[in-house]
């Protein structure tokens, strides 16, 4: 075909040049295809776990943020209050009569309805008083002298009520008599402020668990042993005629003659017979 070009156009034919090829040893060998990797069956990863939250932690702020609640709301509980009221109940002892302080102790009275009172209990030498102290004013409004030496039956156990009840009430107590043999009047039965009942029923004060001082100063073994040792030296010191001496101490459940108690239900869930942060409003 060159040929017949270059004889047919007349024109000559141009003379070959040499071409350079071009060194392709400075380029890398392509690189090798890569083989899929082979997908094996794991098992399924497990999702990571979350983090959890610091139970120990919450519980500690729960802790600190009800007790600061606490010592928001029962008087006794601020600062110096208690110690105050023990001073101003102390000087209206009669030394002669009552004799020297034995202990002290904070609990809740259950009265014959059912109601809790707040109360500051007196255990001295000779006698056993029960104080009605408003921790809002500071003042001691009620004192309830027995002399140890009439004391004759303590009982404790839990609390019951008679059959047809609709009354329930958790926790133990101890009841202390001073005269089995007289009963109360069938007037104060049914009048929800009477105070000529022949006995007093304590249970535990809602503070106790606030912190170790008011865990001793509301412990109602503690302060069923020991009022049964002043009982014992107070008959020894003074016994009264033609009256056995000793204390029966029995361990059975108190009942509490309250069928229907509205008032006391009230009450007591809302800690009328307490001082708190809104006044005492109590009994």
């Amino acid at each position: 075909m060159q040929d017949t070009m270059s004889n047919g156009g007349g024109k000559e034919e141009a003379p070959f040049r040499p071409v350079e090829l071009e060194d392709t040893s400075r380029y890398p060998d392509p690189a090798p295809e890569q083989q899929s990797p082979k997908v094996e069956n794991l098992p399924p990863e497990h999702p990571a776990e979350a983090p959890t939250p610091n139970t120990e932690g919450q519980r500690n702020r729960w802790a600190t943020t009800m007790e600061q609640f606490k010592m928001q709301k029962f008087f006794v509980l601020r600062p110096g209050t208690l110690e105050h009221a023990v001073e101003d109940i102390k000087a209206l002892f009669n030394p002669e009569v009552d004799g020297a302080v034995q202990s002290i102790w904070l609990m809740a009275e259950v009265d014959h309805w059912n109601n809790e009172k707040e109360r500051l209990v007196f255990i001295t030498e000779n006698s056993f008083l029960i104080c009605k102290y408003d921790f809002v004013m500071l003042n001691c409004e009620q004192v309830q002298r027995v002399p140890l030496n009439i004391v004759d039956r303590i009982v404790h156990g839990s609390f019951c009520f008679p059959q047809h009840s609709l009354l329930k009430r958790s926790g133990e107590g101890v009841r202390v008599y001073w005269d089995l043999r007289r009963e109360p009047l069938f007037s104060s039965r049914w009048n929800p402020f009477a105070v000529d009942y022949p006995y007093c029923t304590f249970t535990y004060h809602p503070v106790r668990s606030t912190n170790e001082h008011f865990a001793v100063l509301c412990e109602i073994r503690n302060f069923r042993e020991q009022l049964t040792d002043a009982v014992l030296r107070a008959q020894a010191k003074q016994p009264i005629p033609d009256k056995a001496n000793g204390v029966t101490v029995l361990n059975q459940p108190i009942e509490i003659e309250a069928y229907v108690g509205a008032m006391s239900f009230i009450g007591n869930q809302n800690k009328l017979g307490y001082c708190v942060a809104r006044g005492n409003i109590g009994y």
